[in-house]
């Protein structure tokens, strides 16, 4: 029975996007040369058999770190939560997705119901359209990289990440990801380590052709910049640098370009990257979390201006594989890409995508190309880490004077930016080295932490 024989008028806003739907996916079919008939009855045909999403369940899991990097990573963040999204269609189709957090129950009820083409190019949610992805490339029988044009590249570099914390630590993680297949490593500066001491731990144990690749999260210390990016580029480890500007000076990335030997990459454009790639302000460029739509206008700006870019949106294996699809079909996503999926000891897919010489195969399987494993899933959402409780940063700099400061997982930003809570600047090249103190019930802690609630961060002579 129509709409309008049941006395309901169809609605223009899903007929329309019905039709898009309808119209992109005949698209598709002809840009890859598929039979058409086999296509509509991938597609589920026409009427009430339409293709359809049934269901979409989010599952919160919690996801325990790498043995050899918990103890920064729990300092830094505390324990991992992430959504996995399992969307189910009429035609007995499992799409995945995942996300850092869940969406609104109003916003995962939007897709029910919907034909998963309805969402190309979705702009709504990056976890859920993720799912939809992967549902239209099972449907239409084509890797997902296919839904977005022509193939460039059948290996995409990939980066391995951490955090900035003492020396050893930062060499074991260049040597334990170059066991793993990496040639890159990204970690955000933390002015609470000197980063020449870093760079001369990690140099020691690099193999030649690793890089590093420095965040500097738009400045915030006394430090030179162009100064303190020319002594670090003079260690061989040193691959590119990542927001060393406040995020508004443009002009200033466009001239520090000009003068650093090695790229500098703009993450944190404050126009949308549109106006900074014109003015040619960096060497490349990162998305950060873009939803899908924005990330495809993106490389089409990108593309045309012939400027490298990657995508960074933090998650498991279901968001490295999506990854590695886009930045397949986009021409110039040609730089290493960071999901810290290696940063994780357990997911939810029976299949892993690892580096070789830092780059990981193009799947070429029906949709993302990945199987979920229920048991796995039902573990991870029965997991309970044990939450990290508000512990002591304890610096101690080369004339002796000790520095305290409250570090708290619910405020990490804090390890790497200090200054936003408007009680110390410092600096990157800082004669200065830091433990962590966890509460271990003695008198002295107690007392630290009170002063630390009382006065902010402590300065004592020694």
């Amino acid at each position: 029975m129509s709409s309008s024989q049941n006395g309901r008028l169809p609605n223009p806003v899903l007929s329309r996007r019905s039709a898009l739907g309808a119209g992109a996916a005949a698209l598709i079919a002809w840009a890859q040369g598929m039979d058409r008939r086999a296509f509509a009855e991938a597609l589920g045909g026409s009427g009430t058999a339409r293709l359809r999403v049934t269901d979409i369940q989010a599952h919160e899991i919690s996801v325990p770190y790498q043995d050899w990097l918990a103890h920064p990573l729990n300092h830094y963040y505390g324990p991992t939560r992430r959504t996995v999204y399992v969307a189910r269609t009429n035609t007995g189709l499992i799409g995945l997705g995942e996300s850092g957090s869940p969406e609104p129950q109003a916003t995962v009820q939007s897709y029910i119901g919907s034909n998963p083409f309805d969402w190309i190019g979705d702009e709504t949610s990056l976890g859920l359209g993720i799912a939809m992805y992967d549902l239209m490339g099972q449907a239409a029988g084509v890797p997902v990289y296919k839904l977005f044009g022509k193939k460039y590249r059948s290996w995409v570099p990939a980066a391995s990440w951490t955090v900035s914390t003492k020396p050893s630590h930062m060499a074991l993680a260049v040597q334990t990801y170059a066991r793993q297949g990496f040639t890159w490593m990204k970690y955000h500066l933390s002015p609470f380590e000197n980063v020449m001491d870093q760079l001369e731990a990690m140099q020691k144990v690099a193999p030649r052709g690793f890089r590093v690749h420095f965040d500097l999260t738009m400045g915030g210390t006394s430090d030179h910049t162009f100064e303190l990016l020319e002594k670090m580029s003079t260690f061989p480890i040193s691959g590119g640098f990542e927001d060393p500007l406040p995020e508004k000076d443009i002009q200033g990335y466009a001239e520090l370009r000009k003068r650093c030997r090695l790229p500098i990459y703009y993450h944190h454009a404050p126009l949308g990257a549109g106006f900074e790639a014109q003015e040619r302000s960096a060497d490349g460029f990162i998305l950060g979390h873009a939803r899908i739509g924005d990330a495809i206008r993106r490389a089409g700006l990108f593309a045309q201006l012939e400027t490298p870019f990657s995508l960074q949106n933090v998650g498991g294996m279901i968001t490295r594989t999506m990854t590695v699809h886009m930045q397949a079909a986009f021409k110039t996503a040609s730089l290493h890409f960071n999901s810290d999926a290696e940063t994780w000891k357990a997911d939810v897919v029976k299949e892993r995508l690892e580096p070789i010489n830092g780059l990981i195969r193009v799947p070429e399987g029906p949709g993302l190309g990945l199987t979920l494993d229920p048991d796995r899933l039902q573990d991870l959402k029965a997991l309970k880490l044990p939450e990290q409780p508000r512990w002591i940063l304890k610096s101690r700099f080369s004339n002796g004077t000790m520095m305290y400061n409250l570090a708290d997982p619910r405020d990490s930003l804090f390890m790497v930016r200090p200054d936003w809570r408007r009680e110390i600047t410092l600096q990157y090249d800082s004669p200065i080295s830091t433990e962590y103190w966890d509460p271990d019930g003695s008198p002295a802690f107690a007392a630290m932490m009170a002063r630390l609630e009382k006065e902010g961060t402590v300065l004592e002579r020694r």
